[in-house]
């Protein structure tokens, strides 16, 4: 990854500026969590529906989780706005009923599923992940979903997939950042075809045990906790099998900070900052910042041979 000498870099010119902004909004969020408490508000507060049959998942983090309350209230969705409280505060807009998602492209049996269909396709099961943002800070969070590749098998991909592509909504009327320029629409992301069958891969529906809330991506997204978090696509309608690498929103936005693979890499820094460490959301010193987000042994056979600085 070639850097340029931070005097030859304007923010502005690879970057919008309402971006940018977001990292100095960082101690802004963790000062609202912080007046959440004091005004009483339980930091696991919710106020979603149950989801019936979820099970213990086989990958659960010894770690602390963050509480509900963040989760669901400092979240990148900027088809509800960029600012970091705007999910939360514009999402309700968004209706997930009737919801279908097209799973087409070099498949056997291409499809059209609605998000019942798509919650009784697997045994829904809790995975406690690590989550980590590009921007440098990061959460963990009890997800409720099943393994990708249990969709995966039963389209069948042929022998000329490579790549798997999601598309997420398109729809200005229900998500109001889509009325900006800061992206372009439908936001779209991709998988090479063995990251997407890795177990760790899942189609989330869910956390905290409850109906996934409009802000974290309802009513389905991806979850790939090895990479940052804008490869996991929020409310998809689009699982599309392709040859060719997919040219995803941010490679399409600023090809020089984006890379296709994105995996959490403490040794590649961004352009404009350090991805050496990383602060927890509700901690305030900062923490070093691991390898594939340390799910190393999991997943880094993947990339075995590949230059990682070259392709991140």
């Amino acid at each position: 990854m070639l850097l340029r000498q931070s005097t030859d870099i304007l923010p502005s010119e690879i970057t919008p500026p309402a971006i940018y902004r977001e990292r100095r909004r960082f101690m802004q969020g963790l000062g609202a969590l912080a007046a959440g408490a004091a005004l009483g508000l339980a930091p696991d507060a919710r106020a979603g529906a149950r989801l019936p049959g979820v099970r213990s998942g086989a990958y659960v983090l010894n770690e602390a989780q963050t509480p509900y309350q963040a989760v669901t209230t400092y979240n990148n969705f900027y088809e509800f706005g960029t600012g970091k409280s705007d999910p939360a505060e514009n999402a309700g807009s968004l209706r997930t009923r009737p919801w279908t998602v097209v799973v087409d492209g070099e498949v056997a049996h291409p499809g059209t599923y609605d998000i019942d269909t798509l919650l009784k396709l697997a045994p829904l099961e809790e995975r406690v992940y690590r989550l980590r943002c590009v921007e440098g800070w990061s959460m963990v969070i009890p997800w409720v979903g099943y393994p990708l590749r249990e969709l995966v098998r039963r389209v069948e991909p042929t022998g000329k997939a490579r790549y798997v592509e999601f598309v997420t909504l398109y729809d200005p009327a229900e998500m109001p950042g889509q009325r900006s320029g800061v992206l372009d629409w439908p936001y779209v992301e991709g998988l090479r075809l063995d990251e997407a069958m890795h177990p760790l891969t899942i189609l989330a529906v869910g956390l905290y045990g409850e109906v996934l809330p409009n802000q974290n991506g309802a009513p389905i997204r991806v979850v790939v906790p090895w990479k940052y978090g804008f490869k996991s696509a929020k409310s998809i309608v689009r699982i599309r099998f392709v040859e060719m690498q997919p040219l995803t929103t941010w490679m399409r936005a600023a090809p020089r900070e984006y890379g296709f693979y994105s995996n959490v890499n403490p040794h590649v820094d961004h352009p404009r900052w350090s991805q050496a460490k990383e602060r927890r959301i509700g901690e305030f010193f900062k923490r070093d910042t691991l390898m594939f987000n340390g799910y190393g042994d999991q997943v880094a056979q993947l990339y075995r041979g590949m230059d990682l600085q070259r392709f991140f």
